[in-house]
């Protein structure tokens, strides 16, 4: 049984945070390995595979993002409202654009996916801080960039959208930088990052930090 009989939620005592997390995987081996990576750490709290719902973590474990792993991924994110950590031996780039889109607040490589590196990622995505390996996060820039430069030449309107504020949030979201680490950048409270993340994630429907980052790549801003 993993359930835990209490959970001590993040900010409400000073007590470290248990966070709430399930894994999903085809191959019980592979689930097996994350879980005993899992369990050394006291801020997670372990929960059956059934038991995935707002306030969860979910973390996905794959070797590639194919249609059945996406439809996990819309069930768990869209339907059951958890956020995700997608754990693969691989992604392309439209790949990740569908799990950013999909939901997905963080992915780490499988033979990243250390303990350190797996919990890193699972209170990144609770507190919805984007988390994406840096090889990934150059490969996307490249690719938006191309189609930047490409409706640039073609002579396509300049997007229109984000505040001067906003690009500046989120060019420094993108370079993997958490809510403190922007505030102090920026000279900007914690709470004015944080409202400045919700306000456009919410005018603009984005599900998350890692897809505002997509958005604001693909838009062009950063």
């Amino acid at each position: 049984m993993l359930d835990s009989s209490r959970t001590t939620h993040p900010g409400s005592s000073g007590a470290p945070a248990r966070i709430p997390v399930t894994v999903q995987a085809t191959d019980p081996i592979l689930r097996e390995g994350v879980l005993s990576q899992l369990r050394r750490h006291p801020e997670v709290e372990l929960r059956e595979e059934t038991r995935s719902g707002p306030g969860t973590v979910a973390v996905l474990v794959d070797d590639t993002l194919d249609d059945d792993a996406l439809a996990r991924l819309r069930r768990l994110v869209r339907g059951e409202g958890a956020r995700a950590v997608l754990v693969v031996s691989s992604l392309r780039e439209s790949e990740l654009l569908d799990a950013i889109e999909c939901g997905v607040g963080a992915v780490v490589w499988r033979h990243e996916a250390s303990a350190h590196r797996l919990v890193q990622a699972v209170v990144r995505a609770f507190r919805g801080d984007g988390d994406l390996p840096a090889d990934l996060l150059g490969r996307l820039m490249n690719r938006v960039g191309t189609l930047r430069r490409s409706a640039a030449a073609g002579g396509g309107p300049v997007p229109s959208g984000l505040t001067a504020r906003e690009v500046d949030v989120l060019r420094l979201v993108a370079e993997g930088l958490d809510t403190g680490e922007i505030a102090g950048k920026l000279s900007y409270s914690e709470r004015t990052v944080k409202n400045v993340i919700h306000g456009l994630t919410t005018r603009l429907h984005l599900r998350n930090r890692a897809h505002a980052v997509a958005y604001a790549l693909r838009e062009g801003y950063i």
